[in-house]
């Protein structure tokens, strides 16, 4: 029996979901306990790390490997939850890229930094996760805690240019996929408030008008619990704009050193 599976997760699945349907197709494991070993937003996709029986007891030897991804980063419109499953809004301008100023700005994100936890996170405060904390409008009574984001390489893999109604299309394609949700943690908010989200998406488009957007296509090799979201919106705020990450996918699980990926799961 295996110890330990990387699956493939679509866009609009959540990691159960990923499980339930891989261990559809290997009924041998369908009563074996099982843990995830680094988590994937819903909205994302890619190789997500399950481990298996009694290696779940292994789990923290496995959250600290290293990951890759190929994100998307879309410039001029923002998000409170730095993607585009957010409340969205526009930064009423169209950006051109500076080719000298992306490049300090993606320089400036190298190394290990301090940074701090996403309003729209997981990461537990006062007995609740801090999504809760921000859905009751209780985020600024509260401490955000920060933790240790490391980046050793960001690589440019394209820029393009889609006029506001390629982009309409896709967002719709895109919150279509949005899983639907009967856990009661999850009623504030309900259903990743998808109403109030097309809404906002609409009412950018509406101000766009027949304009255009850049999107960035990058690569990233980082550590552990780094989050793209928020380094979309970085990058944006470094550009001196609003950005938000358009797509996630996890390409790589493993360790980095010295530039090469010695292990990849």
């Amino acid at each position: 029996m295996r110890k330990w599976i990387v699956i493939k997760k679509s866009i609009g699945e959540t990691p159960l979901m990923a499980l339930n349907r891989w261990k559809k197709g290997h009924p041998a494991y369908t009563s074996m306990p099982a843990s995830y070993a680094g988590r994937l937003d819903p909205m994302a996709s890619g190789k997500l790390l399950v481990l298996l029986g009694e290696e779940c007891k292994r789990q923290k030897e496995y959250t600290g490997l290293d990951k890759e991804y190929e994100i998307e980063v879309l410039l001029d419109a923002g998000s409170d939850t730095g993607d585009a499953l957010g409340m969205v809004e526009y930064a009423e301008k169209e950006s051109k890229i500076n080719f000298g100023a992306l490049r300090k700005a993606l320089r400036a994100e190298l190394g290990t930094h301090a940074r701090p936890y996403p309003l729209f996170s997981s990461k537990t405060v006062h007995g609740k996760p801090l999504f809760l904390h921000t859905l009751e409008g209780m985020s600024h009574h509260i401490e955000i805690p920060k933790h240790e984001e490391r980046i050793y390489r960001i690589s440019e893999r394209g820029i393009a240019q889609v006029s506001a109604a390629a982009l309409q299309a896709r967002i719709a394609d895109f919150l279509a996929k949005v899983p639907k949700s009967d856990e009661p943690s999850k009623q504030l908010g309900a259903d990743f408030r998808i109403d109030d989200v097309c809404a906002s998406w609409e009412k950018l488009f509406a101000e766009v008008g027949e304009g255009t957007f850049t999107i960035l296509s990058l690569r990233v090799a980082c550590g552990s619990g780094t989050y793209m979201r928020s380094l979309a919106g970085r990058i944006g705020e470094a550009l001196g704009t609003r950005a938000l990450a358009l797509s996630i996918k996890r390409t790589k699980i493993g360790t980095y050193w010295m530039g090469w990926w010695v292990k990849s799961l």
